[in-house]
């Protein structure tokens, strides 16, 4: 037992810096916690009841709203009973459970975006043989391989944190957040572990982004030949280029903060760079994938325009 955490409680002191506004932030958190609940649902709503959205693409971008949802369920609605409550503390078993949401939720995002940039170069660099390779049992495949890497890789990875002895309950961030949790440890607590783990996940994860590069490559040298590929690769292309790199820098920038970062900076604005990825992406996601791929903006405006004339006497 002399290796097991003697620590039950957290303290979320990240939060104390709100605590004068607490109401307005409240309130406005509501409000944007609402909204992407109603975006990401209508999304999802919209592909699985038309069935001429059931492509590859659009199945994709489903699961990418449902990580959506999975990843800012694990902090939302926490930080806003943190908002109301006198003092800001989690259980140990609570706080590994949201850092094991919140890294699983970031990974699997990137591993859905390879996954769709694979689909957009197999439709745009390889269309003959694009049904052949892209078939249902592929794409099955594909998409609990986006789903089941990061939760087998982060299991582990909490599985190792929990084994360690701590020494400290203080957590200056908003969430829980499994490498803060790590460096809690007893200074002769061996984390070496923990470190090759992380290493291993980093490399992992770069080597989609290599992947993503690779395909997009292709992808360009293939849209230059052809103008019908060109306009394919601005309706369906941009879209997703725009969250993968909203994505990598978003999450760049908290991983070099977390590092690297310096402590003296503002609480507020150390809050702000930590959920920067809870923030934009998943507003942005379906909203930007809603207005460009032509097949659901028709589907939106179809049903505005029903509800509308519905509503005419």
């Amino acid at each position: 037992m002399d290796n097991v955490s003697v620590v039950r409680i957290f303290t979320l002191s990240g939060v104390n810096e709100t605590m004068n506004y607490r109401l307005t932030i409240f309130s406005l958190t509501l409000l944007y916690y609402c909204v992407i609940l109603f975006v990401n649902i209508s999304l999802i709503a919209i592909i699985i009841l038309d069935e001429n959205l059931h492509e590859p693409m659009y199945i994709l971008l489903c699961n990418f709203c449902i990580n959506g949802l999975y990843g800012t369920i694990g902090f939302y609605p926490k930080f806003l009973l943190d908002l109301l409550s006198s003092s800001q503390e989690i259980s140990y078993s609570g706080c590994l459970f949201q850092a094991f949401i919140m890294y699983s939720f970031a990974c699997a995002d990137l591993s859905i975006l390879a996954v769709m940039a694979y689909d957009r170069y197999l439709a745009i660099c390889r269309p003959l043989h694009y049904h052949s390779l892209m078939t249902k049992r592929r794409l099955s495949q594909l998409i609990c391989f986006s789903w089941f890497t990061p939760f087998c890789i982060f299991s582990i990875s909490i599985l190792l944190t929990s084994r360690l002895r701590l020494c400290g309950s203080n957590i200056q961030k908003l969430f829980c957040v499994n490498w803060v949790i790590v460096k809690l440890a007893c200074s002769d607590v061996d984390t070496v572990s923990n470190s090759v783990i992380a290493y291993a996940t980093i490399f992992i994860y770069i080597s989609h982004g290599f992947f993503i590069v690779w395909t997009y490559m292709h992808l360009i040298k293939n849209c230059v030949r052809s103008k019908e590929d060109r306009v394919k690769f601005m309706q369906t292309c941009v879209p997703h280029l725009i969250s993968l790199i909203t994505f990598v820098v978003v999450i760049l920038v908290d991983l070099m903060y977390m590092r690297f970062g310096s402590t003296d900076l503002p609480q507020s604005l150390q809050n702000f760079i930590a959920i920067e990825f809870l923030l934009i992406s998943p507003v942005m996601n379906p909203l930007i994938y809603g207005f460009k791929l032509t097949k659901i903006r028709n589907r939106i405006l179809g049903l505005v325009y029903i509800k509308g004339k519905s509503t005419v006497p």
